[in-house]
């Protein structure tokens, strides 16, 4: 068993839920916005996703310092996919309440 099995199945999930998601929003059809939509759009979100941003920054920021990263066997490659695919969603969710429509 790797030492990075854990994170590799998180990332295979998160991966999943991105192919859902973006499998979904291509499937939308153009219309009234959804409460999704509305909420997301607010003042209060630019705020939330700025929160979530700065703390994916500690807490990756620090997890990746402390954990080792010497062969091939280490967590550090699966924890790095782990923070790049939250990164992902936690930044397109930013840009999303920044812009809006």
């Amino acid at each position: 068993m790797p030492e990075s099995l854990v994170s590799f199945v998180i990332a295979i999930g998160i991966a999943g839920l991105m192919v859902v998601i973006f499998v979904k929003a291509a499937s939308t059809a153009e219309g009234r916005p959804s409460l999704f939509n509305r909420w997301i759009k607010r003042p209060n979100t630019k705020i939330l996703f700025v929160i979530l941003l700065v703390g994916w920054v500690v807490v990756f920021g620090a997890a990746l310092t402390l954990v080792p990263h010497e062969g091939a066997s280490s967590p550090y490659g699966g924890l790095a996919l782990i923070a790049m695919f939250t990164g992902f969603f936690i930044m397109m969710g930013f840009l999303w309440s920044v812009i809006g429509e």
